[in-house]
Protein backbone atom coordinates (compact mmCIF):
# COMPACT_ATOMS: atom_id res chain seq x y z
CA UNK A 1 0.00 0.00 0.00
CA UNK A 2 1.16 3.55 -0.78
CA UNK A 3 2.12 5.10 2.58
CA UNK A 4 1.38 8.56 1.15
CA UNK A 5 -2.05 7.72 -0.26
CA UNK A 6 -3.97 9.88 2.23
CA UNK A 7 -1.18 12.33 3.13
CA UNK A 8 -0.04 13.36 -0.37
CA UNK A 9 -2.67 16.09 -0.94
CA UNK A 10 -1.55 17.81 2.28
CA UNK A 11 2.19 17.11 2.06
CA UNK A 12 3.31 20.55 0.87
CA UNK A 13 1.32 22.33 3.58
CA UNK A 14 2.38 20.06 6.45
CA UNK A 15 5.98 19.18 5.58
CA UNK A 16 7.67 22.26 7.08
CA UNK A 17 8.90 23.25 3.64
CA UNK A 18 8.82 27.03 3.96
CA UNK A 19 10.19 27.50 7.47
CA UNK A 20 12.83 24.75 7.31
CA UNK A 21 13.34 22.50 4.31
CA UNK A 22 13.22 24.86 1.33
CA UNK A 23 16.65 26.17 2.36
CA UNK A 24 18.23 22.76 1.71
CA UNK A 25 16.41 22.32 -1.59
CA UNK A 26 17.56 25.71 -2.86
CA UNK A 27 21.16 25.12 -1.78
CA UNK A 28 21.18 21.68 -3.39
CA UNK A 29 19.90 22.96 -6.71
CA UNK A 30 22.52 25.74 -6.69
CA UNK A 31 25.27 23.20 -5.92
CA UNK A 32 24.40 21.23 -9.06
CA UNK A 33 25.60 24.13 -11.24
CA UNK A 34 22.81 23.61 -13.76
CA UNK A 35 23.03 24.96 -17.30
CA UNK A 36 20.53 25.37 -20.11
CA UNK A 37 19.67 22.16 -21.92
CA UNK A 38 20.72 19.74 -19.17
CA UNK A 39 18.71 16.64 -18.24
CA UNK A 40 18.22 16.25 -14.48
CA UNK A 41 17.00 13.16 -12.63
CA UNK A 42 15.00 14.05 -9.49
CA UNK A 43 15.01 10.86 -7.40
CA UNK A 44 12.16 10.71 -4.92
CA UNK A 45 10.59 13.79 -6.49
CA UNK A 46 7.48 13.54 -4.30
CA UNK A 47 5.04 16.33 -5.07
CA UNK A 48 7.50 18.16 -7.32
CA UNK A 49 8.86 20.75 -4.91
CA UNK A 50 12.23 20.73 -6.73
CA UNK A 51 10.74 21.27 -10.18
CA UNK A 52 10.56 25.09 -10.25
CA UNK A 53 14.20 25.49 -9.20
CA UNK A 54 15.41 22.76 -11.55
CA UNK A 55 13.46 24.12 -14.51
CA UNK A 56 14.79 27.60 -13.82
CA UNK A 57 18.35 26.24 -14.02
CA UNK A 58 17.97 24.18 -17.20
CA UNK A 59 15.73 26.49 -19.21
CA UNK A 60 13.23 25.67 -21.94
CA UNK A 61 15.58 23.23 -23.67
CA UNK A 62 16.27 21.17 -20.55
CA UNK A 63 14.41 18.20 -19.14
CA UNK A 64 13.58 16.96 -15.63
CA UNK A 65 12.78 13.30 -15.01
CA UNK A 66 10.97 12.96 -11.69
CA UNK A 67 10.99 9.47 -10.19
CA UNK A 68 9.01 8.39 -7.15
CA UNK A 69 7.63 5.14 -5.79
CA UNK A 70 4.36 6.69 -4.61
CA UNK A 71 1.53 7.03 -7.14
CA UNK A 72 -0.22 9.43 -4.76
CA UNK A 73 2.79 11.77 -4.57
CA UNK A 74 3.23 11.61 -8.35
CA UNK A 75 -0.43 12.56 -8.77
CA UNK A 76 0.37 15.77 -6.87
CA UNK A 77 3.58 16.27 -8.88
CA UNK A 78 1.60 15.94 -12.11
CA UNK A 79 -0.35 19.06 -11.13
CA UNK A 80 2.87 21.04 -10.55
CA UNK A 81 5.15 19.68 -13.23
CA UNK A 82 4.89 22.16 -16.09
CA UNK A 83 6.62 21.79 -19.43
CA UNK A 84 9.85 19.84 -19.57
CA UNK A 85 9.07 17.35 -16.78
CA UNK A 86 8.50 13.63 -17.24
CA UNK A 87 7.28 11.50 -14.33
CA UNK A 88 8.14 7.87 -13.64
CA UNK A 89 6.71 5.63 -10.92
CA UNK A 90 9.46 3.23 -9.85
CA UNK A 91 11.19 1.62 -6.89
CA UNK A 92 14.31 3.70 -6.23
CA UNK A 93 16.30 0.68 -5.04
CA UNK A 94 16.06 -1.00 -8.46
CA UNK A 95 17.75 -0.06 -11.75
CA UNK A 96 15.84 2.38 -13.96
CA UNK A 97 16.05 0.94 -17.48
CA UNK A 98 15.58 3.17 -20.50
CA UNK A 99 16.85 6.40 -18.97
CA UNK A 100 18.28 8.89 -21.44
CA UNK A 101 21.72 10.41 -20.82
CA UNK A 102 21.45 12.28 -17.53
CA UNK A 103 23.68 15.26 -16.70
CA UNK A 104 22.74 15.64 -13.05
CA UNK A 105 20.80 13.88 -10.31
CA UNK A 106 19.34 15.29 -7.11
CA UNK A 107 17.63 13.64 -4.19
CA UNK A 108 16.21 15.76 -1.38
CA UNK A 109 15.11 14.36 1.99
CA UNK A 110 14.52 10.93 0.46
CA UNK A 111 17.43 8.61 1.16
CA UNK A 112 16.98 8.82 4.94
CA UNK A 113 13.50 7.33 4.36
CA UNK A 114 14.97 4.23 2.72
CA UNK A 115 16.75 1.80 5.10
CA UNK A 116 18.66 0.34 2.14
CA UNK A 117 19.57 3.78 0.74
CA UNK A 118 22.95 2.52 -0.51
CA UNK A 119 21.04 0.32 -2.95
CA UNK A 120 19.69 3.50 -4.55
CA UNK A 121 23.27 4.65 -5.06
CA UNK A 122 24.41 1.27 -6.42
CA UNK A 123 21.38 0.57 -8.62
CA UNK A 124 20.46 4.01 -9.94
CA UNK A 125 23.10 6.68 -9.30
CA UNK A 126 26.44 4.97 -9.95
CA UNK A 127 25.31 3.49 -13.30
CA UNK A 128 24.70 7.04 -14.60
CA UNK A 129 28.42 7.13 -15.31
CA UNK A 130 31.44 9.36 -14.89
CA UNK A 131 31.07 13.12 -14.94
CA UNK A 132 27.41 13.07 -13.83
CA UNK A 133 26.80 15.75 -11.20
CA UNK A 134 25.10 14.39 -8.06
CA UNK A 135 23.51 16.18 -5.10
CA UNK A 136 22.14 14.66 -1.91
CA UNK A 137 20.23 16.84 0.54
CA UNK A 138 19.18 15.25 3.80
CA UNK A 139 18.95 15.72 7.57
CA UNK A 140 20.91 15.17 10.74
CA UNK A 141 20.63 16.32 14.35
CA UNK A 142 21.14 20.08 14.67
CA UNK A 143 24.49 21.21 16.07
CA UNK A 144 25.84 23.99 18.32
CA UNK A 145 23.27 26.42 19.69
CA UNK A 146 20.66 24.77 17.46
CA UNK A 147 21.26 21.51 19.35
CA UNK A 148 18.46 22.57 21.68
CA UNK A 149 16.11 21.86 18.78
CA UNK A 150 17.42 18.32 18.38
CA UNK A 151 14.40 16.68 20.12
CA UNK A 152 12.06 18.56 17.78
CA UNK A 153 14.13 17.55 14.72
CA UNK A 154 14.20 13.90 15.85
CA UNK A 155 10.44 13.91 16.41
CA UNK A 156 9.75 15.47 13.00
CA UNK A 157 11.99 12.93 11.28
CA UNK A 158 10.43 10.02 13.16
CA UNK A 159 6.93 11.26 12.27
CA UNK A 160 7.91 11.36 8.61
CA UNK A 161 9.67 7.99 8.75
CA UNK A 162 13.22 9.34 8.28
CA UNK A 163 16.33 8.02 9.99
CA UNK A 164 18.00 11.21 11.25
CA UNK A 165 21.25 9.30 11.75
CA UNK A 166 21.44 7.79 8.22
CA UNK A 167 23.78 10.52 6.82
CA UNK A 168 23.43 9.41 3.17
CA UNK A 169 25.40 12.42 1.85
CA UNK A 170 28.61 10.72 2.98
CA UNK A 171 28.56 8.62 -0.21
CA UNK A 172 29.06 11.81 -2.24
CA UNK A 173 32.14 12.60 -0.17
CA UNK A 174 33.43 9.05 -0.69
CA UNK A 175 32.75 8.58 -4.40
CA UNK A 176 32.71 11.99 -6.07
CA UNK A 177 35.18 14.69 -7.09
CA UNK A 178 34.74 18.47 -6.86
CA UNK A 179 32.56 18.10 -3.76
CA UNK A 180 30.60 21.12 -2.57
CA UNK A 181 29.56 20.95 1.07
CA UNK A 182 26.94 23.15 2.73
CA UNK A 183 24.54 23.10 5.62
CA UNK A 184 21.56 25.09 6.84
CA UNK A 185 19.27 25.43 9.83
CA UNK A 186 21.96 24.84 12.43
CA UNK A 187 23.41 21.89 10.54
CA UNK A 188 20.07 20.05 10.50
CA UNK A 189 20.12 20.22 6.69
CA UNK A 190 23.16 18.78 4.96
CA UNK A 191 23.93 19.40 1.29
CA UNK A 192 26.63 17.57 -0.68
CA UNK A 193 27.17 17.79 -4.42
CA UNK A 194 29.95 16.26 -6.47
CA UNK A 195 30.86 14.73 -9.81
CA UNK A 196 30.86 10.94 -10.19
CA UNK A 197 34.33 9.51 -10.75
Amino acid sequence: MDRYEHFAPFYNALSGEWPVYSAGREAGIRALGLRAGMTVLDLGCGTGLNFPGLLSGIGATGRVIGVDGSPAMLAQARRARGTGVDLVCADLTSPLPGLPRVDAVITTYVLSLIPAWRMVWESVVRPLGRRTRVCIVDMQRPKGAYGLLSPLARAACALGGSDIDAHPWTVVEEECDDVVSASARGGHLQIRAGTLR
